[in-house]
């Protein structure tokens, strides 16, 4: 009889890398969802469920998202205070108004674990309204979506 070890990543020996992506004029929901398999490392072959394999990803252009059909329209966030009467609707111009950057951080960390290692994933995303972005340094390589 054969036996076949599982690989499982180990924390220590995981490479990060750096992805850009520019949002102007791509769709909210499929944007998240490349973002999301990025953050969580699915787009790699050592991929392991209970280790951070994922990488960092810079968005750019925020506030140039768009939304397919009537959803510019009839969109809204939610958000309750936890008393009564406390709940506090938003609509989405609104959002894309004041916060483009949550916008997209909201989209995004609705598809990732609900845990402390899907906190840890949303931590190596960061969003940026204009084009500018204080993370050359780590020498991002541009993704297209």
């Amino acid at each position: 009889m054969i036996t076949t070890k599982t690989f499982m990543s180990k924390k220590e020996n995981v490479r990060q890398g750096w992805y850009i992506i520019d949002a102007n004029n791509l769709v909210l929901g499929r944007m998240a969802v490349k973002i999301a398999t990025i953050l969580m490392g699915k787009h790699k072959p050592e991929y392991t469920p209970h280790v951070d394999t994922g990488d960092f990803v810079i968005v750019i252009n925020a506030s140039k998202i768009r939304l397919t059909g009537k959803k510019m329209d009839k969109k809204v966030y939610y958000s309750h205070s936890g008393f009564m009467g406390g709940l506090k609707e938003r609509p989405f111009e609104w959002m894309m108004k004041k916060y483009p950057e949550k916008v997209v951080r909201l989209a995004v960390s609705r598809m990732i674990p609900k845990n402390k290692l899907g906190r840890a994933m949303i931590k190596k995303m960061k969003v940026y309204n204009g084009a500018e972005h204080p993370h050359a340094a780590q020498l991002p390589e541009a993704l297209t979506i």
